[in-house]
C-alpha cells in the first residue's frame, strides 16, 4: 500500500472496517483491516463474463459489479498472496474457480478520498466448482454474460435501477490494451 507518509497522519476516527484520516489538512479513509483490494475480471471456459450483483449501502441500492475483496481482512488470511487473495475471493463470491489468474492493473479505488488500492486479475477458464454467494449475508447473485450481450445487459440493469461499478469499463479497457498493444 502507499502508506509511507504513516507518521505525519492523523486519525481522526477509527472504527472496526475503516478509519477516517488527515494529512497535510486533507482528509481521507483507510482499511485499518486491510492492506488493499482484488478485483476479479472472470470469464468461464465457454467465454461468459463472471459479474456480481449485490446490495450496497453506501449507495442505497444493489451494484452490477466484477468480482472483488479485501486482502489481509480476516485472521486466517493475514499474510496471504494477493493472487492467492483473489481466486478465494471468486469462489467465495461466485462459485467459480480459475483455470488461470493473471494481474491485469492496478488502480486506486478513489484517489482524493482513500490510500486504498485495488489490484486487478484476470481470471480464465473458470469452472462452477462451489455455490458461491459470499458469506456472511452478502447475499450476491452472479450474472453470467457474453462479450457481445454484456452493453445491452448492463443497459437492462441500469434501466431497472442497478448503479452499475466503474471497475467493469476499467477492466475491459486494460484488456483492450492488452490484445491491441495500443
Amino acid at each position: 500500500m502507499y502508506r509511507e507518509n504513516m507518521d505525519q497522519i492523523m486519525s481522526h476516527h477509527e472504527g472496526r472496517f475503516l478509519s477516517l484520516r488527515e494529512i497535510d489538512g486533507w482528509e481521507f479513509v483507510t482499511r485499518p483491516n486491510a492492506t488493499g483490494v482484488v478485483g476479479i475480471f472472470a470469464f468461464t471456459t465457454d467465454r461468459k463474463i463472471i459479474l456480481v450483483e449485490q446490495y450496497r449501502r453506501p449507495v442505497n441500492s444493489r451494484v452490477l459489479e466484477v468480482c472483488a475483496g479485501l486482502i489481509g481482512d480476516e485472521e486466517d488470511f493475514v499474510n496471504e498472496n494477493i493472487a492467492d487473495c483473489a481466486n478465494r475471493e471468486l469462489i467465495e463470491e461466485t462459485g467459480y474457480t480459475a483455470g488461470k489468474m493473471s494481474p491485469l492493473l492496478n488502480s486506486p479505488s478513489s484517489a482524493g478520498m482513500t490510500d486504498e488500492i485495488t489490484y486487478f486479475f484476470l481470471a480464465e477458464e473458470c469452472v462452477k466448482t462451489g455455490k458461491g454467494g459470499g458469506i456472511n449475508g452478502e447475499d450476491i447473485n452472479t450474472h453470467l454474460v457474453s462479450l457481445e450481450d454484456l452493453s445491452q445487459f448492463m443497459q437492462a440493469k441500469r434501466k431497472a435501477g442497478v448503479l452499475v461499478d466503474s471497475k467493469i469499463h476499467a477492466c475491459l479497457g486494460a484488456i483492450h490494451l492488452l490484445r491491441t498493444g495500443d
